[in-house]
């Protein structure tokens, strides 16, 4: 296989937890190709295409409703702090409603998440690792290695966001939507 990336000259590649358990799961789903039939990773990989593209958009679909789960959590949980906080505030007579208002100004709002909110984002830190996994197993199904694709999203970044040492496409590879 060709290579496609590089290192600029006199810097390191960077160390990341998020590499090394990216890079385990993916040589974990390219030794399942020498699986069998009862792995789930080695259908994805030899199957019909069309399993593993469905998986990806399915789960995708997944991560999207699980975010606007954690998102209806926090939106319900803002709007019921806003509604008793008006309800305490109207519980007063007026001279008393000025001094809260004058006393409470620039006074950030407390807000109690019910335990939901952290059901809901654990669910979709779950999903999300659905989509990153069937993701893999697209792109080691047509031999996109992960460095190669490291280099797509460092390409993609300025050189003052990118990580000092991070793997990069060279020109020729560089291809931006069809």
């Amino acid at each position: 296989m060709v290579n496609k990336t590089f290192i600029p000259e006199g810097e390191a590649a960077p160390a990341s937890q998020i590499g090394a358990t990216l890079e385990a799961l993916a040589a974990t789903i390219a030794a399942r190709r020498d699986a069998d039939e009862a792995s789930y990773t080695y259908r994805l990989l030899t199957g019909n295409v069309d399993g593993v593209l469905k998986k990806v958009m399915e789960e995708s679909g997944e991560v999207a409703l699980a975010a606007k789960d954690v998102e209806g959590w926090a939106t319900s949980s803002l709007a019921a702090a806003v509604a008793l906080e008006a309800a305490s505030a109207g519980a007063g007579d007026a001279a008393s409603d000025a001094e809260a208002t004058d006393e409470g100004a620039g006074a950030p709002l407390s807000v109690q998440l019910p335990p939901e909110y952290g059901e809901a984002v654990d669910h979709l830190r779950y999903e999300a690792a659905d989509v990153v996994y069937h993701l893999l197993v697209v792109l080691e199904r047509y031999g996109i290695m992960l460095d190669e694709f490291a280099a797509e999203l460092n390409n993609r970044m300025t050189e003052g966001e990118r990580p000092r040492g991070a793997v990069r496409l060279h020109d020729e590879f560089v291809r931006r939507g069809k």
